[in-house]
């Protein structure tokens, strides 16, 4: 139980309506998760408005009613209405509230950026468990501490999840927790009343545009998790990436740089590369990765850069650094009973899509074909569509484009948007195949001892999604180890 009066702590209040001096049993934005003396915040989401729901929160025992504008009948109801001015912040303020703020008790470093998110968190949290440093994890993938594993639904959690799971992890004695920093989760405020220890920042491509309308405003929305840091945190930034600087010319924070280009802080150079792994040296020292390609490398540096900011030992660090194995869906790869390497990745934005391909282009030899099985989302940024059916039928010796998650849009016309990008001497490399199953079992029909075929665009995801948020079962990895070794 917590006093409202102790969670509204810098929550911008317009009005109060009864008395702030209530106990309250749970807090949720879910007005079918509201139990007896539970606090409701009426969010006004993409599709629905939680100002809607009220009167359902009441009948299920309400007490306390956040929102943003009145309801007629507020004064019929013997409850305590907080009118705030945005609904989203005050959730991550009451949220942090309601856990005795438990992002100052434990360091919380995030990681953003277009790419590179998942790789980066999930293996520092690897990494530091490894040497001894207890961390947890908030990742696209999943929420994972000590023996706890918990699959997410976004790649940053709402408020009342993150602060109920970094409340769970001081009790278990953590001391760090790495967090995905989506441009979503800062733009509707879920990382509001967070402290962070740290940022990390990748890089910035063409990604989220349906969302953000411009790049600029997806940058920008990017910026303002580096302009909240105070002066006892840190910004790791990429300066390979031109939007690097930008990104902290307002921080308060300690800056550090890293790059595998420039001169900067931590620098890396990729001295061999092959399809198993590649030789990198790191601070001057050299060691062997599992991990492929230039981005991996700079994902790679990120990580040892964090490590020496904690001070870790430089040897066990780059020991570490050298076993540590591809996360789920990134680069994830098999040799089939045929003898064709088979590579899943989550890669869905042009960049990402480039540097893939252009990774295997590297290591693979000139008698190996690469068939790419690719798609794109529904109700998605269009723009990236062409984009990445011109780069992906320019790099591939064949490119199948079928479905992704098409959610409420026409497969068929989705993969006409891909196709549209395709040069006029490349038609003849594409194939149309609608249902990814099929496209999966073409590659395998069409590929020889030898070949690599690189299933692109949905990684970890072991769903489809239709329109009528119709989902069914589809894990690449696991369909097309089954194809592929039929």
């Amino acid at each position: 139980m917590k006093k409202l009066k102790d969670i509204l702590f810098r929550v911008k209040i317009d009005s109060v309506y009864g008395d702030t001096d209530v106990n309250i049993s749970h807090i949720t934005f879910d007005s079918r998760k509201v139990k007896q003396d539970g606090l409701f915040i009426a969010i006004s989401g993409y599709n629905l408005d939680g100002h809607d729901y009220i009167d359902q929160s009441l009948k299920n025992g309400a007490g306390v009613v956040v929102c943003e504008k009145l309801p007629e009948n507020y004064k019929e109801n013997k409850i305590v209405y907080v009118c705030v001015k945005c609904s989203k912040s005050a959730l991550g303020f009451i949220a942090s509230n309601f856990y005795d703020n438990p992002s100052s008790k434990i360091d919380l470093v995030g990681v953003t950026g277009t790419n590179g998110k998942t790789t980066i968190s999930s293996l520092l949290n690897k990494l530091f468990n490894d040497l001894k440093v207890k961390s947890g994890l908030i990742s696209t993938i999943n929420i994972r501490y000590n023996d706890f594993v918990e699959s997410s639904n976004n790649t940053t959690s709402d408020p009342i999840t993150m602060n109920y799971h970094l409340s769970e992890m001081i009790k278990n004695k953590l001391k760090v927790c790495f967090v995905e920093v989506s441009s979503h989760g800062i733009h509707q405020k879920r990382v509001s009343g967070l402290k962070f220890k740290g940022i990390i920042f990748t890089n910035l491509t063409h990604d989220h545009l349906d969302y953000h309308k411009s790049f600029k405003d997806y940058r920008d929305t990017k910026k303002n998790v580096f302009d909240s840091l105070d002066k006892d945190s840190f910004a790791l930034i990429n300066i390979d990436d031109k939007n690097a600087n930008y990104m902290v010319q307002n921080t308060k924070a300690s800056i550090y740089t890293y790059s595998l280009k420039s001169k900067s802080i931590f620098t890396c150079k990729i001295i061999e590369l092959q399809l198993d792994g590649m030789l990198l040296n790191i601070d001057n020292s050299e060691i062997w990765t599992k991990l492929i390609g230039q981005f991996n490398a700079s994902n790679i540096l990120a990580i040892y850069s964090v490590g020496k900011l904690y001070k870790l030992d430089k040897i066990k660090l780059l020991t570490s650094i050298s076993k540590l194995d591809s996360v789920v869906g990134r680069l994830q790869s098999f040799l089939s009973s045929d003898k064709v390497t088979v590579i899943v990745d989550y890669a869905h934005t042009p960049d990402a899509i480039e540097n893939v391909i252009s990774t295997i282009n590297k290591v693979k030899k000139s008698n190996q074909n690469l068939i790419t099985i690719i798609g794109c989302g529904g109700d998605r940024d269009k723009d990236k569509r062409s984009m990445i059916g011109k780069i992906s039928s320019d790099l591939s010796s064949r490119v199948i484009f079928t479905s992704d998650n098409p959610r409420s849009e026409d497969p068929k016309s989705i993969i006409e948007n891909m196709v549209d990008g395709v040069s006029n001497f490349n038609k003849d490399k594409i194939i149309i195949e609608v249902e990814r199953e099929k496209a999966i079992k073409h590659a395998k029909d069409n590929s020889s001892k030898g070949d690599i075929v690189l299933i692109a665009g949905k990684g970890h995801e072991d769903y489809q999604e239709f329109k009528n948020n119709k989902r069914i079962y589809f894990d690449d990895f696991k369909i097309a180890k089954e194809i592929f070794n039929n």
